[in-house]
């Protein structure tokens, strides 16, 4: 029965190292064969010393094999070794590292989502004899071990709420919160309240939680890991990926298979290498703070030094995080090098005790702390060729606006506000005194027969007959638009979709192009317009002054190809990224405005645009202006910028969470095609979101849906009346009324401060 175990372990043991170097040719792999097979041949045979013997001898031939192998390793292998179900999983961590825990709102598949895993632990430090359990709120994905339930670790938009939710019990409670990514991306469905929608709430929540966030990548993919992962550490194993997208889906982007083809094997290995998603790649780019070491080819569940070195781990870094906010500078300084140098020596922390409960202060801290960190990365990705002089002008002139702003707007609008409280306290008391002095004089009046003034016809005719509209010229502009799109100028005629359905005509093009603003007469149909055609027709004439435009999209990677690429977008745009940031009027009312714009590579976001978009937000913030978003359309996040793409999302989503604590108005709204990463974080954050009619909104498109889930798309699935029903936008806005639109929204609508008047 022994030697039979025995043998079974070794074959998963070998299966193991076949699955991680599938279809590779290999020796080493050879020679394990041989040698495990004639062990099952010869062991029964042997007596108990002999088949000890020549067991421990095959452990030490794999243990040495295994170590050759570990040097070999590709990033596509290591993508295999995260995926594989021999893997250790969130379980398994639960069970070696923490001493005690009680999983919430989960029994494996009743659950409200089997893929995210909820668990109530605490650890055990030892100091003498004193014993000291330190509690923390456990959040992460569970692929578990052939459990097709939980989705592979795939969470749904329900699951992302219920972590988040606890991730705030665990603010209210004031304790840590240890995050875990174990998840090739979120599951892409719109079901209410849509994976897009709910991404973007547990980015924008955690972006400001006031407790200690660690999180532990694994396999860390798009838009689902960003969900758990925005945190004061984030720790990485050696074997695990973190990424944009995976690396199939990249290979498929790249060679266009068609429906129904295969990628190359060959593909797939080379964009798991150009796209730097190893722990190695990421530390180096600055994208985790550390990486904790693994087994040769991977960590598995019996590998319990590897899991003791995770518990040390997470214990000095949740001290470091506590002890950075505590207290003085100069004794925080002093105790994070003693600590270090200590970590440094092997010392156990163990047995050493920091409170993880931090005072209102450290909060306050641990937050801004937070908010720099995110602020600093993904700068050198993006290429900034503003001259030095402009530079210099720039900087001059926000100290300027900081100055004038907090004068203005610090000092003199709040102590002018607290006056004006007052005196409409004195004069409501006084108005309801002269009141009752009065009320005998007017009986008195009343008694005498005289009667009270009769109204004009005017006045009555003022209160009693319906009001008109004398906006509609001004924002219709009946017909007689500032730009006319290109297509007026096409001799043809144009049928409309929904002719089948709605009995549409057809239109001629200068007229649908020209005088209708690209919207079909009948059934209100919008056809893609121009991102000029908004430019010019929403905005006060000559009002535009655009900034950052030298802040240029770069290929940080060295994607081959993909330089000469974005040279062409330049070329035929005229624009150095998908995002164009100016300021701008609305009849008189001054704002700041980011531009997502199709033209330029689908309006995809990388560095650049994260950059000019945080620009944006806190040139807003500085000025006290509001903050307009408008989507000409995206395609998600830049898949050949890797992560110096995807860290764009807690990045950019931090300064909408800045900005908009500070009092500001963000307004967002959607035109084409609005999808993944941006709609998932900095742009579906915003309280106040709408949508152009006949634009789509949502996480992922209609075939990715279909490949990953294998279910059917219902037609219009994402178009924004399904958007508006779920509650992911506000309101749907006609183009030609969106200027109109906007500037009543302006005027009612606003942060706690309404500064932006």
């Amino acid at each position: 029965m022994e030697t039979e175990k025995q043998v079974q372990r070794l074959n998963e043991r070998l299966t193991y190292i076949r699955d991680i170097f599938a279809g590779k040719d290999s020796g080493h792999i050879r020679l394990l064969d041989a040698k495990t097979a004639d062990y099952a041949q010869r062991a029964p045979g042997l007596n108990a010393r002999e088949r000890r013997a020549l067991a421990l001898a095959l452990e030490d031939l794999f243990a040495d094999v295994e170590n050759k192998l570990e040097a070999d390793l590709t990033p596509m292998d290591k993508v295999r070794i995260v995926r594989h179900p021999q893997r250790f999983c969130l379980r398994d961590i639960l069970e070696n590292v923490y001493d005690g825990y009680t999983e919430i709102g989960s029994m494996d598949d009743h659950s409200i989502d089997p893929a995210m895993v909820i668990a109530r632990g605490f650890i055990t430090r030892r100091r003498g004899k004193r014993v000291t359990n330190q509690s923390v709120m456990i959040v992460g994905h569970e692929k578990g071990r052939g459990e097709e339930f939980r989705n592979g670790g795939s969470a749904k938009p329900w699951g992302n709420a219920k972590a988040l939710h606890y991730m705030k019990v665990a603010e209210t409670e004031n304790i840590p919160v240890h995050a875990y990514v174990f998840t090739p991306g979120s599951y892409p469905i719109e079901d209410t309240p849509g994976a897009a929608q709910q991404i973007a709430a547990n980015i924008y929540g955690m972006a400001s939680l006031r407790v200690p966030v660690i999180a532990v990548i694994s396999e860390g993919g798009s838009g689902g890991a960003e969900a758990v992962a925005l945190a004061d550490r984030r720790l990485m194993f050696s074997h695990g990926y973190y990424s944009v997208i995976s690396p199939e889906g990249a290979a498929a982007i790249e060679g266009k298979p068609g429906p129904g083809g295969r990628v190359p094997a060959e593909l797939v290995e080379q964009c798991a290498l150009r796209m730097k998603i190893t722990a190695e790649d990421n530390l180096r780019m600055g994208y985790v703070d550390q990486i904790i070491p693994e087994p040769d080819l991977g960590a598995r569940p019996y590998h319990y030094d590897f899991f003791r070195g995770l518990r040390r781990e997470l214990l000095r870094v949740t001290d470091e995080v506590s002890i950075s906010v505590r207290g003085l500078p100069l004794f925080r300084a002093l105790r994070l090098r003693g600590r270090r140098r200590s970590a440094a020596a092997g010392r156990d922390f163990e047995s050493s005790y920091v409170r993880w409960n931090l005072p209102p202060s450290a909060q306050m801290r641990l937050v801004s702390r937070r908010h720099l960190k995110f602020r600093g990365l993904s700068l050198s990705a993006a290429l900034d060729r503003t001259p030095l002089s402009r530079r210099i002008a720039s900087v001059w002139q926000e100290a300027c606006w900081i100055i004038y702003s907090r004068f203005r707007h610090d000092m003199l609008q709040k102590r002018r506000q607290k006056v004006s409280e007052y005196m409409e306290e004195v004069k409501s008391d006084w108005t309801l005194f002269f009141e009752r002095a009065l009320t005998p004089l007017r009986k008195l009046a009343a008694w005498f027969g005289r009667a009270s003034e009769r109204m004009s016809v005017e006045t009555v005719r003022t209160l009693t007959e319906l009001s008109e509209w004398n906006d509609t010229q001004e924002n219709q502009r009946g017909g007689r638009w500032a730009y006319i799109s290109a297509g007026a100028g096409e001799d043809r005629a144009v049928s409309c979709p929904n002719a089948g359905i709605h009995g549409c005509l057809d239109q001629w093009a200068p007229d649908l192009y020209g005088e209708f603003a690209g919207v079909c007469p009948n059934c209100g149909h919008h056809f893609p317009m121009e991102y000029q055609w908004y430019l010019h027709n929403v905005f006060d004439a000559g009002s535009l002054v655009e900034f950052a435009a030298d802040v240029e999209a770069g290929n940080p990677l060295g994607m081959e190809d993909f330089g000469a690429k974005l040279e062409a977008s330049r070329k035929r745009t005229g624009h150095k990224s998908a995002c164009m940031v100016f300021e701008a009027r609305i009849k008189g009312v001054r704002l700041v405005v980011a531009m997502l714009m199709a033209d330029f590579r689908g309006g995809t976001v990388g560095a650049a645009e994260g950059e000019k978009f945080i620009r944006a937000a806190e040139r807003a913030g500085r000025m006290r202006f509001p903050f307009f978003a408008y989507v000409h359309g995206t395609a998600g996040i830049r898949i050949q910028e890797g992560t110096n793409g995807l860290i764009q999302m807690p990045r950019c989503t931090m300064a909408v969470r800045r900005y908009i604590d500070a009092g500001g108005l963000y307004i967002v709204c959607y035109d084409t095609n609005s999808y993944a990463g941006p709609v998932a974080s900095f742009l579906g954050c915003s309280p106040y979101q709408f949508g152009i009619r006949s634009a789509n909104v949502g996480f992922a498109g209609p075939a990715v849906i279909a490949e990953t889930t294998g279910l059917p798309v219902p037609p219009h699935y994402h178009n924004v009346y399904k958007a508006l029903a779920r509650g992911h936008i506000q309101g749907i806005w006609d183009r030609r009324e969106l200027r109109f639109n906007l500037s009543r929204a302006l005027l009612t609508m606003g942060g706690r401060n309404l500064y932006y008047r």
